[in-house]
């Protein structure tokens, strides 16, 4: 599925999402930079800003250099991070730097310039939206290591959807079913469905697709449509909450959501389809 969202408002997101990330590790402190990642358990508060910010570095030069081919990571200058004596205010300068370097090359070259991707899309467009979404994600993981994923974790409900729409692309795409092995354990359930119903969007105008998700498993293949239908699994919820669950950053059993159906499809959905 084409993105949903343009060029500028992606760059716009970015640029917002990273702030919010800078501004939540600053006003922690540096005592809160060891503490564990509890949805990405091997890393430290230190080690994700420095994982998400070298990324967004190593995006930045992909775009600025338009790249045929990919970028080595140890070639991107700056991109392992400030070093480990950094305080808090200082990773978070050094991550903010990174991110405004891919927003100004994003910007600089435009959707369609022709960029070197792991994907079939070839251009920055691919690295606007995906770069977004990979920080609205781990801006979720900072946020629930420092108690403030249910008090303050906001994302503007078409943001939310298209990150949705992005990750299922991803996960039933004939890459993902290549070098993801735990898709096979799906093919255990094939003619299974499963349904995403937020709760927060509003009705689809005249001709447009509804923010709903129709997720249909087949022996060695997934696919998605954007429907409502009945299957035999729905998650009700929050925009946001329904994006979350479905990256693994959220129980589906969260007082905002509700499962109707077979809540062994979902968790084994749950369990295989997972890229990070």
């Amino acid at each position: 599925m084409a993105n949903t969202l343009t060029h500028e408002r992606y760059c716009a997101e970015l640029d917002h999402q990273v702030r919010l990330f800078a501004e939540a590790l600053t006003a922690a402190g540096d005592g809160a930079l060891g503490h564990r990642v509890p949805t990405c358990p091997d890393w430290t508060l230190r080690h994700l800003t420095e994982h998400l910010g070298g990324a967004l570095r190593w995006m930045g030069e992909t775009v600025r250099s338009r790249a045929s081919e990919m970028v080595p990571h140890d070639a991107v200058p700056g991109g392992s991070g400030p070093g480990e004596q950094a305080g808090a205010p200082e990773l978070a300068e050094w991550f903010g730097e990174g991110a405004r370097q891919l927003v100004g090359a994003l910007r600089s070259a435009g959707p369609d310039a022709p960029v070197w991707t792991w994907s079939e899309d070839q251009s920055a467009a691919f690295w606007a939206r995906r770069a977004t979404h990979e920080t609205v994600i781990h801006r979720a993981d900072a946020f629930r290591t420092l108690d403030r994923l249910d008090r303050d974790f906001t994302v503007a409900p078409d943001l939310a959807a298209d990150g949705l729409d992005e990750w299922l692309q991803i996960v039933c795409s004939p890459q993902a079913r290549a070098h993801m092995t735990s898709l096979r354990k799906l093919n255990t359930r094939a003619g299974a469905s499963l349904h995403a119903h937020p709760t927060d969007m509003p009705a689809p105008a005249e001709g447009e697709q509804p923010a709903e998700w129709l997720i249909e498993v087949a022996d060695g293949s997934m696919a998605y449509t954007r429907a409502h239908a009945k299957a035999d699994v729905a998650v009700r919820g929050p925009m946001t909450d329904l994006l979350l669950t479905f990256y693994r950053r959220r129980s589906p059993d969260h007082e905002r959501l509700e499962v109707l159906g077979d809540r062994g499809l979902l968790d084994l959905w749950l369990e295989s389809a997972n890229f990070g």
